[in-house]
């Protein structure tokens, strides 16, 4: 089971960017998919999650009405659409999925798939 992330990189305050998280070696049916931070010398933090048939998703308030998940159930991919840009969004990002009954949860311990982390920097 793999999944990986990709967009991310450097953007200026107000600016958008995109991540996607693709998974393989699963079906991922039954699963949510999300997101989750982390910046240097801090715990991972919930960014945003989204439940396998794509019908309901759940935001840090820290992310809530800037960020947007989304997710494409035929091809395991889920995606995040980030605007409205702020320096502390800066971090690495990183995709995840959980059993879809266990959401919603920030709860990082709860999710049992990870993708490599992708960097996000957003310059003031």
């Amino acid at each position: 089971v793999q999944l990986q992330a990709s967009g991310g990189g450097l953007a200026q305050a107000g600016g958008s960017l995109s991540l996607s998280c693709a998974a393989s070696g699963h079906t991922f049916k039954g699963y949510a998919m999300g997101w989750f931070r982390q910046r240097p010398g801090q715990e991972r933090e919930f960014v945003a999650v989204i439940g396998s048939s794509g019908g309901t998703t759940y935001y840090a308030d820290s992310v809530k009405g800037r960020f947007a998940i989304s997710r494409n159930t035929a091809t395991n991919t889920a995606f995040l659409q980030m605007n409205s840009l702020k320096p502390e969004d800066t971090a690495v990002y990183y995709c995840t999925a959980t059993w879809d009954a266990l959401i919603p949860t920030d709860d990082y311990r709860k999710y049992d798939y990870w993708g490599q982390g992708t960097q996000v920097t957003v310059s003031s």
